[in-house]
């Protein structure tokens, strides 16, 4: 067997969780993710939760309809174009993302959240391979 052939059966063998969805064995990855709680997965921890995790999909629907009744069916649907075409402004998977032109769009480029002090990539524990991390997002792996 050549040094190729064992590359790529090294490659292969080699789990990537996160990066690509889970293989044929969909085993969770207990120390990347912690322990798995059903209750959770069921039932929201907070009356308030469902609410925060839909909070900008309100947002915008809310937005999307005062511009509907403003300015007709045009500008709803030019916004949402420009949204769709500022989300697949991405730098490679391995390096973080800022999404300005969305922010701007958004209007949330001039104020500080919660997302912009605790959500910095830079500081994450979980640093992934960018070789392998391209070849999943090319569909390669």
């Amino acid at each position: 067997m050549n040094s190729r052939g064992f590359q790529s059966q090294l490659t292969a063998s080699v789990p990537a969780t996160g990066l690509c969805p889970p293989g044929a064995y969909g085993v969770h990855d207990t120390l990347r993710h912690g322990f798995n709680n059903v209750k959770n997965e069921i039932v929201p921890a907070h009356a308030l939760e469902l609410s925060e995790r839909n909070f900008q999909l309100n947002q915008d629907k809310m937005n999307f309809s005062t511009l509907r009744n403003i300015q007709g069916l045009h500008g709803p649907l030019k916004l949402q174009m420009e949204y769709r075409a500022a989300r697949q402004i991405q730098r490679l998977p391995f390096l973080p993302s800022s999404n300005l032109a969305l922010d701007t769009l958004r209007g949330t480029d001039e104020s500080i959240g919660f997302e912009d002090i605790l959500n910095d990539p830079t500081q994450s524990e979980m640093m992934g391979e960018p070789h392998m991390m391209m070849e999943c997002k090319l569909g390669m792996f």
